[in-house]
């Protein structure tokens, strides 16, 4: 076979790919239409479930019957984004309009997944089979060919209540997302009707209807005041709280009642939400409260927190505000499909895309009703002239030798062939003009259509339909008599689907803390060879001294306000809350550093251990393996950050010692090959912690530093070699930079 080779740049086609890709993604996947407000997987499940006849006054069916079918007809992406969407539109804290009727477990608000889709039913909601799926039979909405051409699809559902808004959306696509939050039915059916009688109104004026958005969750808007400016530019942030009462108890107590959360609290927000609150409680942030219980069920949501006597609650309230998703933002980003591509929307527009497209789908509605009723007109005015000459009929359809013969002498007025009982009647016959529709109407008619009543009633239905078709006419040629009919309709579904709103609106203050002012105390900081930390009363080291400076690797004497600083081999200091350390009983175990801190002790071993309190007004000396030393200002370390680098390291090297030096302290480096170098820490340079330093000791090549020795003014430290001791203060003192002596 011929074959041509076709050159083409490869990041051109990498290019055109990618933005294939990312266009499916946006329009076929992930964004939902302004007109339907549905994304391509959900209109496809409902439009399943209506072809399968899964009515919202049927039994139900399972769950996996409709994914199966979906999937094989319609969305062949994959069975679980399939149920995911089912079980979505089902979730009624999810929606602020479920779509379908679940039957079994569906999940709940705390994150709880849904069961297998062999074991859930589901079926549509009345909502959905009259506001989403009515009238599809009357060439509303265009339909296309599925996946691969065997079945029809409508491109969009027609749609009745502006459902990008009522349901809102929340979807990631190929560099941008969609985050449309849930708005009440009443309030957008108002403002849709308002902005189809004036369609001047502003962005404001539509907000006297729309008064924000209204989650299924309830809580509290605080930035009412931004609404505004979000609703003009179709982006920025939701400020949510969640609702909070106090509830008096017995014994003059008092506990906070959370009975409305944040909606993007649910899920496995909820669990954090009280793990957060009870970190407040450990960490001592809080003393308040005493007990928390989650006695949320199918009721609602009811959260309890019991207080103390006497307890702040206010302060309390401000405190889960500040420190807990009880106050969280919710981002919005109202971005649709909107005349096929991807568009941010403001308010208004959506409402206008809303408005313009039911005004295409009832125009097309009308149409198709208008067209069947005037072929219902032409019929009925043939029956009404066939009555009138009947006995003409009769004698032809008796003198006719098919029924070919007698429509071309009703249509055309032939009567070649035809046998007539007298001339008068070829004649008439001969006049007659009946369409073609008409005289298979008459062929078709059955006799008893001739008796009287039954024309009477043919008449009447005539009236009816000359009235439809004057109707019809004026819906279509008249603006107002379509907004009418529109207005009309959402009244309806106004009444029978709206409800109250659950979110309340305010603009509420940026919430202040105060922090409680601590009471200093000293205590004694005790650090294991194990890693584990905890504090004790000055009073308990005291009468444990012996047992403490044993067991402990660490024990520093300081404040409760202080913070620890944890040098580490690699280069880092992790700074420690002593407030975050739990204190209590010389015989607790503490709490290992690694839960307080970024220290990782799979990674990285503490050298040094000192209160910053300790160094903050003095100079810390550090030793690398490699014989790098340097000098740093302790207040170099008094940052806000939990760690930072104390010191810049080369490929391979690690930091062996910290250590307090004062000015007359002398340093003993020792390497591995027994070189010993004694000099004052005064040589070595102030650096900045994030300096290398400067060389120590010379080393021979393969050589490191072993140890570090710190002689302080008329000090002395013995350190076995072989079998004689070798006396520190003994060897002579040296300049920084020099080999040193070999003592083995």
């Amino acid at each position: 076979m011929d074959g041509q080779i076709i050159r083409a740049e490869y990041s051109d086609i990498m290019q055109k790919s990618y933005i294939d890709y990312a266009m499916s993604v946006i329009i076929a996947r992930a964004l939902p239409d302004v007109r339907d407000g549905l994304k391509p997987v959900q209109r496809r499940t409902l439009y399943d479930m209506y072809e399968l006849g899964i009515r919202y006054d049927r039994p139900y069916r399972k769950s996996a019957r409709i994914v199966g079918d979906t999937m094989g007809k319609y969305h062949p992406h994959g069975d679980s984004s399939i149920y995911e969407a089912l079980v979505v539109m089902a979730q009624e804290f999810k929606k602020g309009m479920p779509l379908v009727d679940g039957h079994g477990n569906f999940g709940s608000i705390e994150g709880d997944g849904a069961a297998a889709m062999r074991y859930t039913e589901a079926r549509l909601q009345k909502v959905t089979q009259e506001a989403f799926l009515a009238d599809l039979d009357k060439d509303v909405v265009d339909f296309g060919p599925n996946f691969d051409e065997t079945e029809k699809e409508p491109l969009v559902l027609p749609v009745r209540i502006p459902n990008l808004l009522v349901n809102g959306s929340d979807g990631i696509a190929v560099g941008m997302a969609t985050s449309i939050p849930p708005h009440n039915l009443s309030e957008v059916i108002d403002a849709t009707k308002a902005l189809i009688k004036n369609n001047q109104l502003t962005t404001e004026a539509l907000m006297k209807y729309i008064k924000g958005p209204d989650f299924p969750t309830g809580g509290i808007i605080v930035n009412q005041a931004d609404l505004q400016k979000i609703y003009e530019s179709g982006q920025g942030k939701i400020r949510l709280r969640g609702k909070v009462e106090v509830e008096q108890v017995k014994g003059g107590k008092e506990r906070l009642v959370i009975t409305e959360i944040p909606y993007t609290m649910m899920g496995a927000n909820i669990g954090k939400f009280l793990n957060d609150i009870a970190s407040l409680v450990e960490t001592k942030k809080t003393t308040d409260i005493v007990d928390i219980s989650n006695q949320s069920s199918k009721a609602g949501i009811r959260i309890v927190l019991e207080l103390k006597k006497g307890a702040d609650t206010e302060r309390l309230k401000n405190l889960l505000y500040k420190k807990t998703r009880l106050e969280d933002t919710f981002g919005v980003n109202m971005l649709a499909v909107a005349d096929g591509r991807p568009e941010t929307l403001s308010l208004r527009q959506i409402l206008e895309y809303h408005i313009d497209f039911q005004f295409e789908v009832n125009t097309r509605k009308y149409q198709s009703m208008l067209d069947k009723e005037e072929k219902k007109q032409e019929v009925q005015e043939g029956l009404i002239r066939a009555c009138d000459v009947i006995d003409l009929i009769i004698e032809i359809l008796r003198g006719s030798k098919n029924r070919e013969q007698v429509k071309a002498c009703l249509v055309d007025g032939v009567t070649d062939g035809i046998r007539f009982k007298t001339a008068k009647s070829k004649k008439e016959a001969a006049k007659l003009k009946f369409t073609e529709m008409q005289a298979n109407a008459i062929l078709d008619m059955r006799l008893y259509k001739l008796i009287g009543l039954e024309i009477d009633v043919l008449m009447k239905e005539h009236e009816e339909t000359l009235k439809n078709i004057a109707r019809y006419t004026d819906i279509l040629n008249n603006y107002s008599s379509m907004a009418e009919v529109i207005m009309k309709e959402l009244d309806q579904f106004k009444k029978e689907f709206g409800r109250p709103r659950r979110t309340a609106l305010e603009n509420a203050e940026e919430v202040v803390l105060e922090e409680q002012k601590i009471e200093e105390l000293p205590v004694v900081f005790l650090m294991d060879r194990f890693g584990y930390v905890r504090t004790i009363d000055e009073t308990v080291y005291e009468r444990n001294k012996e047992a403490a400076d044993q067991e402990n690797r660490y024990v520093l004497h300081c404040m409760n306000t202080d913070r620890v600083c944890v040098f580490t081999d690699n280069g880092k200091v992790h700074l420690l809350k002593l407030l975050d350390v739990p204190y209590g009983k010389f015989r607790d175990k503490g709490t290992p550093v690694d839960n307080l801190c970024n220290y990782n002790s799979s990674e990285e071993n503490f050298i040094a251990v000192m209160a910053l309190n300790d160094i903050r007004d003095t100079v810390l000396t550090f030793v690398t393996r490699q014989s790098m030393v340097k000098q740093v200002q302790g207040n170099e370390f008094d940052v806000s950050k939990r760690t930072i680098a104390a010191t810049k390291l080369s490929d391979g090297d690690e930091v062996i010692a910290v250590y307090a030096a004062g000015e007359q302290c002398q340093m003993v480096l020792v390497s591995h090959n027994g070189y010993y170098l004694r000099f004052p820490v005064s040589e070595i340079p102030l650096k900045k912690k994030t300096a290398v330093g400067v060389r120590g000791m010379k080393l021979a090549e393969g050589d490191q530093i072993a140890d570090v020795y710190w002689l302080e003014k008329d000090s002395d430290i013995e350190v076995p070699i072989g079998e004689r001791t070798l006396h520190l203060n003994r060897l002579r003192i040296s300049t920084r930079d020099g080999k040193g002596t070999k003592q083995r």
